[in-house]
């Protein structure tokens, strides 16, 4: 991948996806800023990648409040003189029907997965139209497409992204911004697991049946997702815009039955 010396922000970039995407982008040469509300984390991560050798910043902040955000692209401006890529990755999850959401369980959702990606594109769009170049990524969910059984608000909130996403493309994409997005299937990160608490069944025996009814017969890792949203930041993939990637291992293809 080429991406050295391209300045990165990663919201959600101290766990899970975003955890595995500030490692790898650092580690290709990249200047990454991962934002988090994770302190410890996000310390841990900025200092084990400086050691390496490579460019991190931990910047403390909640995606769900413009003046973290703001000061997360201020932060890549001061200490690199521009703002590259960014990749809006922070997210929520709750699990329970319409009929039992609390208002905070719902603002919880709205504010972190679609809030928080606006207010990203709200302040990295005018940094990349005065430099006339920029890419935009999110982190979407194949849950945008598929009923997830009580999951109905977090869907509705990662279907929300995807049509954000298209929606900025054509807004700005002629004034050298690309917008993307992926959409992650079963992904073995701190958040999958934390949402199986309260299951009878162990954690492992879940994992073990969900990989069997995915084609490629396994879950996702991180990594996984690091590498496409790696080549989606790189000049090789100039003609990708408005675009969603799939990463569900061939969930998407099963049939009903």
């Amino acid at each position: 991948m080429h991406l050295q010396d391209k300045v990165i922000l990663i919201t959600g970039g101290t766990s899970g996806i975003g955890e595995a995407c500030s490692e790898l982008f650092a580690r290709h040469g990249a200047k990454v800023i991962a934002m988090s509300i994770q302190q410890e984390a996000g310390t841990a991560l900025a200092k084990r990648l400086t050691d390496e050798g490579h460019v991190c910043l931990f910047h403390y902040g909640d995606t769900s409040r413009e003046s973290d955000v703001a000061a997360a692209v201020e932060l890549a401006v001061k200490q690199f003189g521009r703002l590259d890529c960014v990749h809006a990755n922070a997210g929520v999850l709750r699990n329970q029907k319409i009929t039992d959401i609390t208002l905070d369980d719902f603002y919880a959702l709205i504010n972190v997965n679609l809030l928080g990606p606006v207010l990203v594109a709200k302040h990295a769009i005018p940094v990349m139209e005065r430099q006339g170049k920029g890419v935009i990524c999110f982190t979407t969910s194949v849950a945008a497409e598929i009923g997830f059984p009580a999951h109905g608000v977090y869907c509705a909130s990662k279907a929300a992204v995807v049509a954000l996403m298209r929606s900025l493309t054509t807004d700005h994409s002629p004034k050298g911004i690309r917008f993307v997005a992926v959409s992650p299937g079963t992904i073995d990160t701190p958040m999958l697991a934390a949402s199986c608490a309260g299951w009878d069944t162990p954690k492992d025996v879940l994992y073990a049946q969900v990989a069997k009814k995915i084609p490629v017969q396994r879950m996702g890792k991180p990594i996984d997702v690091a590498h496409v949203v790696g080549f989606l930041f790189t000049d090789e993939a100039g003609f990708v815009n408005g675009s969603v990637v799939h990463l569900e291992g061939g969930t998407l293809c099963l049939p009903p039955w």
